[in-house]
């Protein structure tokens, strides 16, 4: 029992290192893919990368065969004393999720979340292991992978908000739940019954453990930096494009924008189109330098913003009727 514990730990932290190193490798490769790098570069980078996944099945199958030594380990005052044996008689799921339809799994997790939502932002501020447990085992429910999702989406949206301090609370409890999860799977348990015993192994952990699970919190946690960036940057880049859209949509026959065009008038032309008074026009344009008034005019007609021999109608709403023409000011 004592080696088959200590083959565990060893293989937890041997994990935990590689499955870091592996994101850390597969993030560099799309940066790298991004930025262009040489060939050589991208080919180095890509072998390890897929040293590193041959690597992670080995990890799987090691895991799992040190569970399934566990299990079949022989019943004695220590085994059936010890906290893996503590767990809740849960019924099995209705129907299993690889068996839904698109349909049904939508409509399973919109009616979760209208259930569940408070309770898993309640249970995403908590802070000590034993109200964390005592909420879970109280809410069995939220030991699922719907939970884990939301918090870490949760994350991003706390990230994108600057509000850093919160993000990492619920960082910490997005890793406890995901450690759950990885712990029912390894056990080949309904994450429901692996509360108590989680909890239980992770007060009592050595400091390798604790470290592997301070390791994983921080790589989450830079995770979340970068997809709370990514997603800034994304919408970012829409706003500009839409920007874009709405200026290409308002340019002129002469190609320019008529709120540029606009805003670069001098006062007393910008009066006369807030105000849509062709007298008050013609009257500012034959006080002006007539090169001046020429070259605002031009401006004006290219962008859409005066139309040349226009009836007022067209131009100017429950006005006079009358047909004005746009005279250059005599010299």
């Amino acid at each position: 029992m004592e080696q088959q514990e200590k083959e565990k730990k060893e293989l937890i932290k041997q994990a935990t290192v590689h499955k870091r190193t592996l994101e850390e490798t597969r993030q560099k490769l799309e940066e790298l893919t991004t930025s262009g790098a040489p060939q050589e570069e991208l080919k180095k980078t890509k072998k390890e990368l897929d040293e590193l996944q041959r690597q992670e099945d080995e990890y799987r199958k090691k895991e799992e065969e040190l569970a399934k030594k566990e299990r079949l380990t022989p019943w004695n005052v220590d085994t059936l004393s010890h906290d893996a044996w503590q767990k809740t008689i849960i019924n099995p799921y209705q129907k299993k999720e690889e068996d839904m339809t698109e349909e049904e799994l939508d409509q399973k997790h919109k009616s979760f979340m209208e259930v569940n939502e408070a309770h898993i932002k309640k249970f995403g501020m908590m802070r000590r292991w034993d109200d964390s447990m005592t909420f879970l085992l109280e809410h069995p429910i939220l030991a699922c992978e719907e939970t884990a999702n939301y918090l870490a989406i949760w994350c991003i949206d706390l990230e994108v908000e600057e509000k850093h301090g919160l993000m990492a609370q619920v960082a910490h409890q997005t890793i406890v739940m995901q450690y759950i999860l990885e712990l029912a799977k390894t056990m080949k348990e309904d994450p429901r019954a692996c509360i108590r015993p989680f909890f239980t192994k992770i007060k009592k952990a050595d400091k390798v453990y604790q470290d592997c699970f301070n390791d994983e919190l921080e790589s989450f946690k830079e995770r979340v930096k970068g997809r709370a960036k990514a997603r800034y940057d994304a919408a970012l880049k829409k706003a500009e494009e839409e920007l874009a859209k709405e200026r290409e949509a308002r340019l002129g026959p002469g190609g320019l924008d008529p709120v540029e065009v606009f805003e670069s008038l001098p006062e007393c032309l910008q009066k006369c189109f807030e105000s849509k008074d062709i007298e008050l026009l013609q009257k500012t344009l034959q006080e002006m330098e007539v090169k001046e008034a020429q070259y605002h005019m031009k401006r004006c007609v290219d962008s859409g913003m005066w139309v040349p021999d226009a009836t007022t109608a067209h131009l100017l709403d429950d006005t006079a009727t009358e047909e004005p023409v746009y005279e250059t000011p005599d010299k």
